[in-house]
């Protein structure tokens, strides 16, 4: 099968193949409701599928769309790993569970928008809420300029920025904006105030179906940061040594170098508050967990973030032109999703890599 056949052009179309990938490899799909309908009337839902005993000793979770718009990317390669006879008999052989979650934030995958319809960052979101949020002073400095009053920005904002930037730094620039924010609900990265629809069905799958194993495995699949089509392997657990040290094992390569971290800065990635990845500790606390996020690179991060305060600018103002908000939402699409054979294949090849190499790892229980 063409590797670029897994992909879509919508989320109604993703959901479908996935269904079918599953239909064909004999598994049953359990899918969660959401609230809300997509952009052209369909049902939402996060899809689960199971490929393993109930009781397997370890299983590998592989997820999609977090970040609603970057399930372009992850949908096509679920519905890859599905139809690969040959992971299915490694992962068996293994006593590795496969777990697929298709659309962790359906509504902002149909939607084209990276954030849940609360306009939450998922990977914001897995805060205590019930103990005082984190306040980004960073991000208050700029929140005007990040989000202006006018799209496209002024040159006086514009200027701001470059001047933020150049005197600051990029990589200032990308924490600020990115690392997670509690305090301006209609600006960008934005954790919210209570957990959100996506968060609460996201703890319920962990619960269903990784209370009973001894060892968890997670591979995330993101896109936006990094060289276009290539896959950084982002550690995705606590900061703990032995987690770190079999993420390495596993998906770190020959000389186990290959897995990067924001806790020493390694990683493309800024360092992130309200992590989505906690979860899996929480709600699996007998299980040794071990995950990374799969990030491929689309556009340079510029053009990434200047796209998302776009799309945010246009979800502030629907009163904009009909025209300006579709061509803002297109932009945000190939954002985060290349609409390429060759992407799509990088995207696959080392998508497939990292599932086999996280059935071998689970497979090896620890001494």
């Amino acid at each position: 099968m063409d590797a670029a056949l897994a992909f879509s052009q919508s989320y109604a179309e993703a959901r479908a193949k996935f269904m079918a990938a599953a239909e064909a490899a004999g598994l049953d799909v359990q899918s969660h409701p959401h609230p809300m309908l997509g952009q052209d009337g369909e049902v939402l839902a996060m899809d689960v599928v199971r490929d393993g005993p109930a009781d397997a000793a370890a299983v590998l979770v592989l997820s999609s769309a977090c970040h609603g718009v970057e399930g372009f990317c992850g949908s096509g390669v679920q519905t890859t790993l599905l139809g690969d006879a040959g992971l299915r008999a490694a992962a068996r052989a293994a006593g590795v569970a496969l777990l697929y979650v298709h659309g962790l934030n359906p509504f902002g995958f149909s939607w084209w928008r990276r954030t849940t319809h609360e306009n939450v960052d998922l990977n914001r979101n897995f805060q205590d809420f019930s103990q005082p949020l984190p306040r980004n002073t960073a991000y208050d400095e700029i929140a005007h300029l990040l989000v202006p009053a006018d799209w496209p920005p002024s040159s006086e904002v514009r200027q701001a920025v470059t001047d933020y930037i150049a005197q600051r730094g990029l990589a200032a620039w990308q924490t600020a904006v990115s690392g997670g924010q509690y305090h301006h609900p209609e600006g960008l990265f934005y954790g919210g105030h209570n957990p959100t629809w996506s968060q609460q069905t996201l703890r319920q799958v962990l619960r269903d179906h990784g209370q009973r194993c001894a060892r968890l495995g997670w591979i995330d699949f993101h896109t936006g940061l990094g060289p276009s089509g290539v896959g950084e392997r982002i550690f995705a657990c606590r900061d703990d040594a032995a987690a770190l040290a079999r993420a390495q094992a596993w998906w770190g390569g020959p000389d186990q170098r290959q897995v990067t971290s924001i806790y020493d800065g390694s990683s493309t990635s800024a360092p992130l508050k309200g992590l989505m990845w906690t979860a899996a500790d929480q709600e699996c606390p007998q299980a040794d967990y071990t995950g990374i996020a799969l990030e491929y690179g689309t556009l340079p991060i510029g053009q990434m973030l200047d796209a998302l305060r776009a799309d945010q600018w246009a979800e502030n103002h629907p009163e904009a032109p009909a025209e300006q908000r579709q061509a803002l939402k297109r932009q945000t699409r190939d954002a985060f999703y290349t609409d390429s054979a060759a992407w799509k294949q990088q995207v696959i090849e080392q998508a497939v890599e990292a599932a086999w190499q996280g059935v071998a790892g689970l497979g090896q229980p620890a001494a």
